[in-house]
Formats: C-alpha cells, structure tokens, sequence
C-alpha cells in the first residue's frame, strides 16, 4: 500500500517535532499524488535560516524548550485578526489572579468608545511556564469594530503590550456585474506592445492608450498587465519582471518622458536635445526580434535629467514633497539603493560588493547621500513620476467606464540584492530562497532567485510590510493578480547551495494575509485573482475561494488523468483563459513549440519522443472536447495550420461558456503570435521577458494598430458572445 503519511515513528523524532512547532513542512504531496518526506538536512537548513539552530541533537533539544516558551512570551499576539461584523476573542497569557485590561485605538487616532471586556478563557487549569502560573484570560473584540488597522493595548499587573489589531471582512464581495454575468478583458506583457511615440519598450503612455482603445474598440473591462515593480536605475536591467528590486515601488523605466508636465514648459533647446535622445531609439520599435532595455533606458534616463533640472512650479514642488512625506522611509530606502547603484555599481555576491560591505546605519553610506542631494532626489523624483503616470492610466480606463481597469500583477518576492533586502534585511531569511517543487511542465523544480519574507518578522511587525506592497497595488489598480497564491499559505524554501528539488515548505499565515487582501480589496472597490496552478492542496482552493479570491483557469490546464473538463464545469470563482505566459501562445502551442523550445534548450527529464506523445495526446483530446461541445467544427481538425485562427476563437468560445466571473484573451493569441514570453527554467538560454509584440508572420503589432487589427476585432468578438 502506498504511503501517505509520515510514520509514528518519524514523528516522535525531536527534530520532525521542532520543524513542524516552526511552520516548516516535513513531508508534501507531490502533483501526481506522490508522498514525498523531506531529508533531515533540508529540514536544518530551512531552520537555520529561520534563525532556529538544528544542528545537533542538543540544539534540536534545546531549540524546542525555547519555542515552547516563546508560545507564552507575550501577553497576546503582536498581529490579530478581526472580521468586521463578528464578535472575536483574543486570548490573554496572564498569570493566576492577574485581570487583564485593554484599550482599542482605531487606525485614525480615535480611541473605540466601548470599553474591551475581558471574560474567562478556555484553559481554565494553570499551565507552569517556568516559575509562573498562565491561565488563558480572553479579551472580546465587539463586532462593530471598522475595518482598518488598530492599536489594541493590553496591560496585565504592571505590563503594557501592543499588538495590531487588523478588522477586515469576512470576503471579498464580487462587483455588481459579476454576481450575475461575467466580466471580460485583455492580458497583456505591456512593454512589449511599443507605439511610435515609445521608447524601443512599451511605457505607460502605451498603456494609457491600450486600455482606452481596449475599452473603446473591443468592449473589455480590464487588462491584466505584467507586474509593474521597481527594477534598477542603470543598465543592465534585469528583463523579468517577476524579478523586481522593490515590491514597493513602480519600475520607472516605463516612463514617458513627453508625458511628464514638466516638459511641455522646457525652453526649446532642451526639447530638443530630448527629441535627439528619442531618435536614437525609435527605430527599436519597428524591431521584432528582441526587446532592448538598456537602449531605451540610456536614452530615455539622459532625457529625464533634463526635465528635472529644469525644476516645477511652487505648486507641483508641493505635491512632490507630498508624495515624499507620504512614501516615507521605504522610498529613502529605494533612492538610497539607487544612488549607491549608480555611483559604486551594480551589487553582486561577491565580497567587497557594496552591499555587503554597508548598510543603511553605515557612514559610508551616509556621506554618500549627502555627496549627492540632487541625484538622491532625482531618484525620489522618478518615482513620483512613474506613480503619476500609472495613476494616469487607471484613470483613463476608468474615464472610459471600464469596470476594473488595470488589474496589476504581484510578484513573489524581491531580488535578493534589491534595496528591499538591504534597507531591510529583517525582513527576510537568509540562506535560502523561493521555487517550486517538480511537476509536469518544470521535471526539475524551479528556483526563483528570490529571499523569502520572514514569517516571524512579519507576525512581529502587524504585516506592515506587505499591507504597504497591497495597498500600493490598489492604489493605481482595480485589481490584483497574485502570483502564486499558494503563497500565502506555504512557499517553497531552497536552502543556499541546494537544486530546486532540495527543498520544503515553510507555512504563513494565511489569515492574516488574505484578511489584508480582503480588506484593501475591498477599500479599493477591486477584485483579487490568485494564481493557483500546480501543486495546490484541496483545503487552499477552498479558502481562496472562501475569502472571495478567484482562482485561475487555463483551458490547458483543466484535465485529469488526460481527459478535459467541459468549461461548463470548471469552478465560477475563477478567472479563465486559453494560456497563460509561462508557455506559447496559442497559436505556438497548437504547433508544438513547447515540446520543441524544452527540448533545444534539455529541459526535458525524458526524450523528446515521449514528451512529444504526450503532447499529441493532450492536444488530441482538448480539440476532440471542442468538438464534442460544437466549440469548433470537427472537419477543421484535418487541416489545423489552415484553420489555426478558427480553432484559436473555438478554444476562447470555450471560455464563455464557463461559469467563470473573469474571462481573459491575450493579445498575443489575439495578433496570431507564436512565441512565448518565457521559459521557466532558464535565464539567459532563452530571451525570456525581451520578445515584442508580433504577429504569426514576425510583423510588429504597434499600439495604434493592436485593437483595430481585423484579427483581434474577431477574437473579442467571441468574448463578447457575439460570434
């Protein structure tokens, strides 16, 4: 009989013990269903670097009295969690004999005008902790509590302790629209898609005109966008965007300079010289081959100085210092990283980098940031801009009544020499970093170069840092798709010096992090998509779903045991589409480019003979459901490269005969594009995040062009339900 859970034995062992009382998973279930149990030295190594010492038998002993202590350390946990509209009770450790009492201040400095009652808990016997006594006292929180963040103070005897008190709803509610229909829009890699007005790389003034003509042209209610954080400020720019510097900034590289208010004021001369700089890259936006970031970013940054030395009327000086004030020290924290980039170079891992070298308390750093103001603030500068231009964007699309607008795109983590890590390093463990575990399309896992965020620190801290990265999202969005979203309940850690496959999963807490979800979603009128792909266990799916999140969808996708589910059975909480861009476009995936990229650059754990069936027989019977369900004409199936846009608009009718609240196209399906954005599992083998809009003939699709194009009329045409 096949194993599927760890053995009384194994469970007994102190060191199994110790890694579960920490979150970190000791065995998983692998896609297929496999049971697979995690090697001792896997587990040290993820405890390590949650700080926790594992490496010996006495360590182990030693590290589980400490944890058991750490359970009765506080008075009460230093983040809660309240649901708006329901009575909720916190549990008090406070020693026999001892009456707590509390106060509530609400988010805007008001104190809530009820006093906290405090009521008998459920441990009614004593527990020994050390040389004290703990009874469970519990405070009630009234169900009337705002949403927001909350100060809840707690003093028992002579000891004050504050904790976070977050009230969010129950669930996201859907918008109006969607409790009775659906809603439809367009997926988009944004800075693939130029105009000729660009830079040689979409920018947000592209993207202002793509929603508008989206909405105008086609009838969609919102663009799902590439992720739009921070990246570097000089080249090299790392082409992914799933790769940022900081979750908490914009990537000001997709500014447009002649969009900027400054520049219209600009004397002659310096128009000019900007003019100058635009020609030196306009011709990349007739390039079809390969995107070029750093052409366009030696350009356009030249460019930006000369807009902001010439400086801004005493009213928009006011609004910059606005901003400033209001970004805080996270966007010191960015500039400063920026500034140090600029004048000591790229940071790197090796010793004597910089970023090794200083922190933010160093006085290298300090004399650095005071050697150039100007620079520092030009860095402050940008971001002010680049926040202007996306909120510009979202505007139009609301002007121009879509219902959600841009729904932006969250990333997993940071780069692991980005100013989140340095200006912060608390925040995040060390010695390991985030992927996934082997499944079908990835044989041997994936490493995303990216640090994990602390789960203790962020439980110590009231989650502040990510309510800041959400919160940031919605305030230029409508919505936010989070990649991965089993994230918010466990994510893969693999330990320094490990392959993808040597790995565990440490778990979060996931209440609290879909409770700031629900609760800035909910600010924001917007909706929440959560990428869960993979492996995804039941009981996540379930509350994804149970906190009003929709999950994903991807036609491909929907099969099991090589038979596909008719999409009038795929799950109502989702948000639909044909593909996605971790694989080709439609048209390329019909055509097998998939089974041929992974096997030119060895991804491939087999032989190309066996993955090609494979595929065969995944295709084969995805077009034979089509078929059954009059989503396409058999007859078609015998002549597939003439029929390709036929059967690319059958698999998209598919998708309105869904029960799905969101349905998705891709503008790459729409123009007939073939290749894919990106392969996981490489870096520079394959262009991934560097491939331009084209269509199936390699002829560039510009922005003026995408949503009159004949071909992308039709396809939105099926969405709409009209064709």
């Amino acid at each position: 009989m096949e194993q599927r859970e760890e053995s009384q034995e194994r469970l007994s062992r102190p060191l199994i013990q110790l890694a579960k009382m920490k979150g970190v998973a000791t065995f998983y279930v692998g896609q297929q269903g496999e049971y697979v149990e995690i090697d001792d030295d896997v587990l040290v190594d993820v405890l390590r670097s949650l700080g926790v010492d594992a490496s010996t038998n006495e360590a182990v002993l030693d590290s589980l009295r400490k944890a058991s202590a750490e359970r009765y350390s506080r008075l009460v946990p230093a983040t809660l969690l309240h649901i708006a509209g329901q009575e909720s009770r916190v549990k008090v450790n406070n020693e026999v004999f001892d009456v707590p009492s509390a106060k509530l201040v609400l988010e805007d400095g008001t104190e809530y005008p009820e006093p906290i009652k405090c009521v008998a808990g459920d441990g009614a016997i004593a527990q020994p902790v050390g040389d004290r006594f703990i009874v469970n006292s519990a405070l009630v929180i009234p169900a009337d509590v705002p949403l927001g963040y909350h100060t809840l103070t707690v003093t028992v005897g002579g000891r004050t302790e504050e904790s976070t008190l977050i009230s969010a709803p129950a669930k996201i509610e859907l918008l109006d629209p969607m409790k009775t229909g659906h809603l439809w829009g367009w997926m988009a890699q944004f800075y693939s898609v130029r105009s000729r007005n660009s830079w040689g790389v979409g920018d947000f003034a592209d993207l202002k005109t793509m929603l508008r003509d989206s909405k105008e042209k086609t009838g969609a209610d919102f663009m799902l966008i590439n992720p739009v954080h921070a990246g570097e400020p000089c080249t090299p720019l790392t082409p992914s965007p799933y790769l940022p510097i900081s979750r908490r900034f914009v990537n000001f590289t997709y500014i447009n300079p002649q969009s900027v208010p400054e520049y219209a004021e600009l004397s002659n001369e310096a128009k000019a010289e900007i003019d100058r700089l635009h020609e030196t890259v306009a011709e990349l936006n007739q390039n079809a081959d390969k995107i070029d970031r750093d052409a366009m970013w030696n350009a356009k940054m030249p460019a930006l100085w000369t807009i902001f030395k010439a400086g801004r009327t005493p009213e928009r000086q006011q609004e910059f210092d606005a901003y400033k004030a209001k970004a805080g020290e996270d966007l010191e924290g960015y500039a400063t990283w920026c500034l140090a980039y600029d004048k000591w170079g790229a940071p790197t891992g090796k010793p004597g980098s910089w970023i090794k070298s200083f922190n933010r308390n160093s006085d290298e750093v300090a004399q650095l940031r005071s050697q150039y103001p100007d620079t520092l603030d030009f860095y402050r500068w940008l971001e002010w801009i680049a926040d202007e231009q996306l909120a510009d964007a979202q505007q139009t699309a609301y002007d121009a009544n879509m219902t959600i607008g841009l729904m932006s795109d969250m990333a997993v983590g940071v780069h692991p020499y980005g100013s989140d890590v340095w200006w912060n390093p608390e925040r995040f463990a060390y010695g390991a970093t985030v992927g996934a575990p082997p499944d079908f399309y990835n044989q041997q896992g994936q490493n995303w170069s990216q640090p994990p965020l602390n789960p203790n620190y962020l439980a110590a801290t009231g989650y502040k840092a990510y309510r800041d990265i959400v919160a940031g999202m919605f305030a230029h969005a409508g919505g936010v798709r989070i990649d991965h979203a089993i994230g918010l309940f466990r994510l893969w850690w693999i330990p320094e010096g490990r392959s993808a496959k040597q790995g565990t999963y440490v778990y979060y807490d996931s209440a609290v992090m879909l409770g700031i979800l629900a609760l800035e979603a909910t600010r924001a009128h917007g909706v929440v998509v959560g990428e869960d792909l993979g492996v995804v266990p039941e009981y996540m799916a379930h509350s994804l779903a149970e906190h009003g999140l929709l999950g994903c969808a991807i036609e491909w996708f929907e099969q099991r045991d090589g038979k596909f589910r008719r999409p009038q059975d795929w799950r109502p909480l989702t948000l639909a589409s044909v593909t996605t861009h971790d694989i080709p476009p439609t048209a390329g995936y019909l055509t097998y480019e998939h089974v041929k990229l992974r096997n030119q650059l060895h991804l491939l754990a087999g032989s190309e003979e066996e993955f090609m069936a494979d595929a065969k027989r995944e295709h084969d019977a995805l077009l034979s459901m089509l078929a059954d369900g009059g989503f396409i004409k058999r007859g078609w199936l015998n002549n597939e490269a003439e029929h390709e846009q036929d059967l690319i608009e059958g698999m998209h009718r598919a998708l309105c005969a869904s029960p799905s609240k969101l349905l998705c196209a891709t503008v790459t399906d729409g123009v007939g594009e073939k290749r894919t954005q990106n392969q996981p599992g490489t870096n520079n083998e394959y262009p991934n995040w560097r491939i331009p809009l084209a269509d199936g003939d390699g002829h560039v699709v510009s922005v003026e062009e995408l949503f009159s194009n004949a071909r992308v009329q039709s396809l939105a045409a099926v969405m709409r339900g009209e064709k």
